[in-house]
């Protein structure tokens, strides 16, 4: 046995050096993720900076995003610098998807007290900011990033959003907790989906790679709690509503009520 133990770190390095290629820093990506969200909403750390110190930030996020990236690029032979280039280009253009999003939080949600508190405190928005930073990257065809990017949210929320999900503007997830997102998911704008929703594949098979295998989401659809869609031919179609814990596998017309209707008995304990 203490052979065994003593041989071990041995075993360990050698096991490193298998595993360890082509993978970005786990911990280096979480800490970017952290940097990009506190200076895009710099309530979330600090007020209190000047533009030079905001500019030196944003110039430390793109050299960090480098180091993160050059690995990868190594190894799938891709541009690191041009792929850096391009994700900060979008970032603007995600920042005012953000704020459409918190506006739509802010109109939405009675319990909201201001847009600042939906930044700071709102689990559903953070997992869609840094879904948005994920999809980027995605469609860079960067690999493993992404997904590391979008199970970090996951983490820190209990959201599960694929960074392969096309999803469009003023996405508006209430409480959250439990919420599953498949990787062909296509969701359009003002949708509504509350805590413990599937957007899921009919069935899980590895000769599915590729394909349209979760359900498309149009405009204005709300889906109330614990409801389960899948199937990539599945459309729900646009100004629908979907009830609570209803499963549906086929497409639904615009402007439908989708509903399940549970049998509730009701006894006298005394009897």
């Amino acid at each position: 046995m203490s052979e065994i133990i003593d041989n071990f770190p041995a075993r360990l390095m050698k096991m490193t050096e298998v595993l360890c290629k082509k993978v970005p820093s786990q911990v280096k990506t979480r800490t970017f993720i952290d940097e990009l969200v506190n200076t895009l909403f710099l309530m979330r750390d600090d007020n209190n900076i000047t533009l030079k110190q905001l500019e030196a930030k944003w110039e430390g996020l793109q050299i960090k995003l480098r180091d993160i990236i050059q690995p990868l690029a190594d190894c799938e032979d891709f541009g690191c610098g041009e792929v850096v280039d391009k994700f900060f280009m979008e970032i603007p253009i995600v920042y005012t998807q953000l704020l459409k999003d918190a506006d739509m939080y802010d109109e939405c949600d009675p319990a909201s007290y201001c847009k600042e508190e939906i930044i700071l405190c709102y689990p559903g928005f953070y997992a869609v900011m840094v879904y948005r930073f994920a999809n980027i990257l995605y469609r860079l065809k960067v690999p493993i990033l992404p997904r590391v990017i979008s199970e970090y949210a996951h983490s820190q929320t209990g959201i599960e959003i694929h960074p392969g999900a096309t999803i469009g503007q003023n996405f508006y997830i209430d409480h959250g907790t439990g919420i599953v997102i498949g990787e062909t998911t296509v969701i359009g704008r003002n949708v509504k989906v509350y805590q413990g929703v599937t957007l899921g594949a009919q069935f899980v098979d590895k000769t599915l790679s590729g394909t349209k295998r979760h359900p498309t989401i149009e405009d204005n659809v709300i889906i109330y709690a614990e409801a389960t869609i899948l199937g990539g031919d599945t459309v729900i179609g646009h100004d629908t509503i979907v009830g609570g814990n209803v499963w549906i596998t086929e497409s639904v017309p615009p402007n439908s009520v989708i509903y399940h209707k549970p049998s509730t008995v009701i006894k006298d304990s005394k009897k």
